[in-house]
Order: C-alpha cells, then sequence, then structure tokens
C-alpha cells in the first residue's frame, strides 16, 4: 500500500504553493495600490504633468530696440538677413554626429568646414570661442549672411540637410552713422546661455530668459539690456506622442523693445575719433629725445563732456574695432584678433579702464590741496630747478628755474618743484617717516573730495576706480607684496626694480617724502581714467557741481513716447570756494593764453577773446615706458580731455587734435575765424529729437562737413542715416526704424559698485594687466 496522498503532492508542495499564492497576492494588492495612488489619488497632478509633455512652446524672438544719438541718429539698429541655423538635436540623431551634414553645408556656405564645426559646438571651460553658449536645445545660427541662392540649395535637399533651416530674421546692426565707430560705447549681443534659461525658468515677462534671447554683454547694450531686449512671442502647439502638431494652445504676441536716446552726437564723435587716430599718428612720426626712438603711442582715449550736466558727447577709444564682428557670432581668427595681446585689448574702453599717472594735469587738485591746508593764494613760492627731498633729487621740467612766484604761476609754466615744496612740507607738519595719530594728509583727503579713487558711476559697465596711494592704500599693498619684495631683494640685482624691491621688503607701508612729493604732480602710484579727469574739468568749469556721467538721456516707446528720462544727478561740490575756483580758472586760462599749451592755441590762431578755452597739460613719466601724454581742457559748454599712451608731452601730443574739436564743435577755421553756420554743437543739446507718428525720428539737416575736421580726412561712409548739408535739404530728414510697442516705464539703475573693503586695495579687472603702467618715481611735465 502507498503512503502517496490522492493529490500527488508532500506537504512541502503545498507549503510552496501557498507563499507563492501569498507572494502573487500581494504583488497585485502593491499594484492596485499604485494603480489607485496614480489614476485616483493623485490624478490631478498628473494629468496637468501628461498635459504639459504634448505642449511644445516656440519662441518669436522680440526685436530689439533701437539706440540713437541725440539727434535721433542709429547707432545700433536691425535689419534683415537671411539665417541659416543648425540644430544639435538633429546633428546627434546622425549616425557621424551630424558630421557629414556641416560639411556639405560649409560646401554650400562656402565656409571652411572647422569654422561650421566650431560654431555648433558647445562652450565650456575646456573649449576656446568660437562655440556656442546658448541652450543646446535652440536652433545655432551658423551664419546671418546667407543668399536666397544658398538657401534654395538646402531647402531643395532637404535630405542632405537634416536639422538646417533658413529663414529671414531681424538681427542686430551697428550702423556707422555719421562715420562713427563707437564700438567700446555701444557694445555687443550674444545668446543667452542654459544657465541663464535655468536660473529664470519660473519667471514672466523681462525677468525671464528664453533660448532665443540675445542680451548685452559690453556696453549700453549690457547697462540698458532690460529697456532694449523686449519680450520674446510664445506659440505653445499640441503635438502628439510622435511629435506631430495636432493643435494650439496658446500664443503672446512679441514685443518690440524700448529705443534709447542718448547724449551722444554722432557727428562730434566721428570728429572726436578721427583726431585720436591723427594725434596717434603723429606721435608715431614724432622722435622722442629721451629714448632716441619715435613715440610708440599705442593707445589712447578722448572724453567730451557737457560740463552743465555731465552728459558724454562723444567717448572714443584706440585701437578699436569693427563692433559687427559679434553679429551672428564672432570667428575664431577675429575674436584671436580681439583678445590677443599684438591687437592691445581694443575691446577695452580705455575712456573708463584705462589707467595711468595723470602727470601735471593733477596739479589743479594739489593747489586745491595746498589751500585747504592754508597756504596763500596771494603768497609766492620757491621754483628752483630741482630740490633734494629724502636725500633724491626732485628736478623741474628741463630743469627750469622761475624763481618765486604764484601759485597761478606755478599753473601756467607747470613748475613742479613749487608742488614738491608743498608737499613735503605738509608731510613733515604730519610727522614725516613717524606719522601724527591723525595727520591732516591734505592731498590725499582733496583728491578723494575730487571723486578720485572712486568709480564715476558712469553708465557704462567694467568702470575702473583709478588709485590713490594713501596711508590706507600703502598699508594694504605691503600687506600683499611684501612676501614678492623681500624674495626679489634676495636675490641681490641692482636694477631700478631691484632696488625698489629692497626698500619695500623693509618699510614699503610707510608714506616716504618721495611719494608725497610724487602725489602732489600726479606721478608715482597714482592711477586716474580719463573719465575721471573729464569730470573734474567740468566741475571747474561750471561752478564747482561734480556730475556722474551719463551717456543714456532717455527710454522712449517705439511710436516716440516718453518713457522715462534719464536726468543729470549731481553727487558733489568742490572742495573749495568761489574765489579758489576763480583763481584755478584763470590760471588755466593763462596755460593757452601764454602757458605750456599756448603754441598749440592761442599762438595757432585759436580765438581766446571770443571762446575763451582753459587748459591744463601733463606728461606724466612711467617707468620701462615712453611718457603718456595728458591734455585737459573746458570751455564755457565743454570739457574735452586726450590722453595717449606714450605719446609725448601733452600739449605736444594731444594739443594739435584737441584744439581741432573745439573747431569742429565751435566753427572755427584755421585762421580763427568763426562761422555759426559750420559749428556742429555750439552749445550742448538739451531737447530729446523728435519723432513721427510712426516712431522714426526727425533728422534736422547738418551744414557741416566731417572732412572738415582733420585734414585730409575721408568722408564717412553712406549710413542708414546720413547727413544733409544745408544746400542740398530744407526740411527734416526722417530715420527709417520699424514701429515698435510701448513696454512701459522701468526701474531707475544704479551704476556705482560698493565700497571696496577697507583691508586691501580695490579689486582689480581684467583690464588692469593691460593698461596698468609699471612702477617707477617719474615726475610731472609740462
Amino acid at each position: 500500500m502507498s503512503n502517496i496522498p490522492e493529490t500527488g503532492r508532500t506537504r512541502r508542495v503545498t507549503i510552496r504553493l501557498v507563499v507563492l499564492q501569498i507572494l502573487v497576492l500581494s504583488l497585485l494588492a502593491t499594484l492596485g495600490g499604485r494603480l489607485w495612488y496614480l489614476q485616483i489619488r493623485n490624478a490631478k497632478e498628473y494629468t496637468a504633468k501628461a498635459t504639459g509633455n504634448h505642449i511644445r512652446e516656440v519662441v518669436e524672438p522680440a526685436v530689439r530696440g533701437e539706440i540713437l544719438d541725440a539727434s535721433g541718429r542709429v547707432l545700433a539698429g536691425n535689419e534683415t538677413r537671411l539665417v541659416v541655423s543648425v540644430s544639435r538635436t538633429s546633428l546627434l540623431q546622425q549616425k557621424d554626429g551630424g558630421k557629414a551634414v556641416l560639411t556639405r553645408l560649409a560646401d554650400v556656405l562656402g565656409m571652411p568646414a572647422k569654422d561650421v564645426q566650431e560654431k555648433v559646438r558647445l562652450c565650456d571651460a575646456k573649449t576656446p570661442q568660437p562655440c556656442w553658449n546658448g541652450s543646446p536645445y535652440q536652433p545655432i545660427p551658423v551664419t546671418k549672411e546667407a543668399t536666397t541662392q544658398q538657401a534654395m540649395q538646402m531647402m531643395e535637399r532637404r535630405e542632405d540637410f537634416p536639422g538646417v533651416t533658413a529663414q529671414p530674421t531681424a538681427v542686430r546692426r551697428y550702423t556707422g552713422a555719421e562715420g562713427a565707430n563707437m564700438a567700446q560705447v555701444l557694445g555687443y549681443l550674444s545668446p543667452v546661455t542654459d544657465e541663464e534659461v535655468s536660473k529664470t525658468a519660473g519667471k514672466t515677462g523681462l525677468d525671464r530668459y528664453l533660448p532665443a534671447d540675445q542680451i548685452g554683454r559690453a556696453g549700453l547694450e549690457s547697462v540698458y539690456d532690460r529697456d532694449l531686449r523686449g519680450t520674446a512671442g510664445i506659440t505653445k502647439l499640441e503635438v502628439d506622442n510622435l511629435g506631430r502638431v495636432i493643435g494650439t494652445a496658446g500664443a503672446v504676441a512679441p514685443q518690440t523693445g524700448d529705443n534709447l536716446v542718448t547724449s551722444i552726437d554722432a557727428r562730434v564723435q566721428k570728429v572726436v575719433e578721427d583726431n585720436l587716430a591723427q594725434a596717434i599718428a603723429d606721435a608715431r612720426k614724432t622722435f622722442d629725445k629721451v629714448t632716441n626712438r619715435n613715440y610708440e603711442a599705442d593707445s589712447g582715449a578722448a572724453v567730451v563732456m557737457d560740463v552743465h550736466t555731465g552728459r558724454i558727447i562723444a567717448m572714443a577709444s584706440a585701437p578699436t574695432y569693427d563692433p559687427n564682428l559679434w553679429v551672428g557670432g564672432i570667428s575664431g581668427k577675429d575674436y584671436q584678433s580681439l583678445t590677443s595681446k599684438d591687437s592691445n585689448f581694443p575691446l577695452l574702453n580705455r575712456a573708463i579702464q584705462g589707467q595711468s599717472a595723470p602727470g601735471s594735469t593733477f596739479k589743479v587738485i594739489s593747489t586745491t590741496a595746498a589751500v585747504q591746508a592754508g597756504y596763500s593764494l596771494d603768497g609766492t613760492y620757491p621754483c628752483p630747478k630741482s630740490m633734494t627731498i629724502g636725500g633724491r633729487e626732485f628736478k623741474n621740467f628741463e630743469s627750469e628755474s622761475f624763481g618765486s612766484i604764484s601759485l597761478e604761476k606755478a599753473l601756467e609754466v607747470s613748475c613742479d618743484t613749487v608742488f614738491y615744496g608743498l608737499a613735503n612740507d605738509q608731510w613733515v607738519k604730519d610727522g614725516g617717516i613717524k606719522p601724527k595719530k591723525d595727520p591732516a594728509d591734505w592731498f590725499f583727503k582733496t583728491a578723494h573730495q575730487f571723486g578720485l579713487g572712486a568709480k564715476t558711476g558712469i553708465d557704462l559697465p567694467s568702470e575702473v576706480t583709478g588709485r590713490v596711494p594713501d596711508r590706507q592704500w600703502k598699508q594694504s599693498f605691503y600687506d600683499n607684496n611684501k612676501d614678492a619684495w623681500c624674495a626679489q631683494a634676495k636675490k641681490g640685482g641692482n636694477s631700478f626694480s631691484d632696488q625698489i624691491a629692497k626698500e619695500n621688503c623693509v618699510d614699503g607701508y610707510q608714506m616716504r617724502a618721495g611719494d608725497a612729493v610724487n602725489f602732489a604732480i600726479g606721478q608715482g602710484d597714482t592711477l586716474v581714467t580719463p573719465v575721471q579727469m573729464a569730470r573734474i574739468y567740468s566741475a571747474l568749469a561750471n561752478g564747482g557741481t561734480f556730475y556722474r556721467p551719463t551717456i543714456a538721456k532717455a527710454v522712449i516707446s517705439p511710436g516716440g513716447d516718453l518713457v522715462r528720462e534719464i536726468a543729470p544727478q549731481a553727487d558733489a561740490q568742490f572742495p573749495g570756494d568761489q574765489k579758489l575756483l576763480s583763481y584755478i580758472n584763470q590760471a588755466t586760462e593763462g596755460v593757452v593764453k601764454s602757458g605750456t599749451a599756448a603754441w598749440k592755441f592761442s599762438q595757432a590762431g585759436w580765438p581766446q577773446d571770443k571762446i575763451a578755452l582753459h587748459a591744463k597739460t601733463g606728461t606724466a613719466e612711467v617707468e620701462g615706458k615712453q611718457t603718456t601724454s595728458w591734455l585737459a581742457t573746458y570751455s564755457k559748454d565743454y570739457a574735452i580731455i586726450m590722453t595717449i599712451s606714450q605719446g609725448g608731452t601733452g600739449s605736444g601730443g594731444s594739443g594739435d587734435s584737441v584744439r581741432r574739436i573745439y573747431q569742429a564743435l565751435y566753427g572755427v577755421d584755421d585762421k580763427g575765424t568763426i562761422d555759426n553756420g559750420k559749428a556742429l554743437l555750439p552749445a550742448p543739446q538739451a531737447e530729446l529729437p523728435k519723432f513721427n507718428p510712426d516712431g522714426t525720428a526727425i533728422i534736422k539737416p547738418a551744414a557741416y562737413s566731417v572732412d572738415q575736421a582733420v585734414p585730409g580726412a575721408t568722408a564717412p561712409a553712406p549710413t542708414s542715416a546720413p547727413a544733409q548739408t544745408a544746400a542740398s535739404a530744407s526740411a527734416p530728414v526722417p530715420v527709417v526704424a520699424p514701429a515698435l510697442l510701448d513696454a512701459g516705464p522701468g526701474p531707475a539703475v544704479a551704476f556705482l559698485d560698493e565700497t571696496p573693503p577697507t583691508d586691501r586695495p580695490a579689486s582689480y579687472t581684467a583690464a588692469d594687466a593691460a593698461l596698468e603702467p609699471g612702477r617707477g618715481p617719474g615726475r610731472g611735465r609740462a
């Protein structure tokens, strides 16, 4: 008899089956619970997500607002071009990663295949320009110069060009109105990065960046990007699971950005750029008796400021470049040329980023400091050919001696030894090497009162502060450089630099007599920018008010209505009284009449009796380089500053060019005859331009020809807003511009950075390595 149960199953098998049944039931229960959770408990959440998955956004970029000059001429506008773009997503779906597609595209466009491939690669820390720093999901523009024939070739062979599109698009265009360049002032655009898009994904309107957006990266394009950019349009498309469009879920039309009216006069800008270039060219033909070679004149800057408001009429920087190089993505060759040392960094705006010792142009500050310290305007002060201070001989320019003279005469003839003596006397009164607990430091204090060592707050990005080498700076500079100085001193070299390192290693934190006297003539470690000096000399001209420099005057709607005006802002007042101010004005006029600038102005035919000019020349000496030319001037309306690195003396290097700028402004010929009909801007333009009903600006005819400004200069190339002569036009000429929508007023912008920490020097920018001169003792010259 068998002991096998009738079922044929043992107890062990039965237990296993029961466990398996329980496991299956548990899994079914878990699955059922999960389905309940997804379909009932959180049904609304996942329904919304599912709905979102079949919505695709198509972005239509907004037309960017225009940047206009004071009369309404278009400086930065838009034009329609045929843009060829490539989708990286489509390329990556190809077996070879899209290499064959890009090669065929390069052949059609007539571009090197390498250039096309570089333009569509993504930027990262290891990838140099050119590359794409926008969203990887956004079509990447390869060229904005395609022809209709090229577009037809691609469209007829769509199978050979997957992911490639060609469509008309409004792109930025820097017009070169009246022949003016303005590259560093206007700036440029580039696509938003994927990181920028992600950070603003939860925002709306102008606060949100979309993958198609182009934003300002420099100049006015950057500072006023929010006003100019406009709001992109978004069309929401419904797609099925295969990506096919099945309907529209809504659309928001794009809103064009507002226009920006500046205080720049394009005609004056052209004259200033030409004359700066001419001054540099002339300097390079001039022999330097000190170095026994021609001046290098490697760079320069010039600023024209309205003394009554602080508004910038013209701002030039050299070397410069064509801002249209950035349109459509810059090529590797062009990017290299703009950033290489050989090019001398044309991207830098030397009017606000160029730092150098101011030389004798600083002496108006030293005169003010001396009076504040108690020295009399009625007194006389010795001007010997040299002085021995701290065991070193400090010479006057060309060892001239003028005997005992007034402060006015000291400014007129630019006597260094008068200011050496005053600064040394104050240094001794403050305790010398062992200073008092609270030294007066009148010269340093007054420099700060004039706004030096701080940003002016101009509405341009990346302005630098310059430097006032006072006691605080000396200590922080010593703390940061002591180890390097001591290491250099241990090597035992005998060069000038080695000697300085030996001294600084021991007591570089001390304010020595040499430091004090060099500072009084704008030498030593002192650094200023051209816009800082323009602000100072404007204050001398207007009665003592230091205005914040500005370039933008107003934001205007696309229809020509005022959105907001950017009013002049007074930041400080001249630290002396009106008697001192009048005294300095009299002295600086003497510089033009009979002083160091007379041979370039009154003796060269300038009608000083009819249009009074004031000036102060400066020739800053720099260790290891040729002298820097400075010329600071002003009339009742304008302050004009010009500086040329390694360009010679103040009046010799810049005098002729600055005079020609005044000639163009006031309509003065080489014989001193004034013709108001030829004057570009005999008084600053206060009113905003007028606009037609469609938003286009009404340009008044101009009687002045730009080629009168510089002998031999060529006429400017035609632009979208050419000037007309009085003989050729009797009615205003409208500039064609697209009609735009009013985006409403925006908040005011603050441009001054926070005060740098007191325990270290003001932070430097990338410009410093290229622009800051070598440190040396030097001395001011006329």
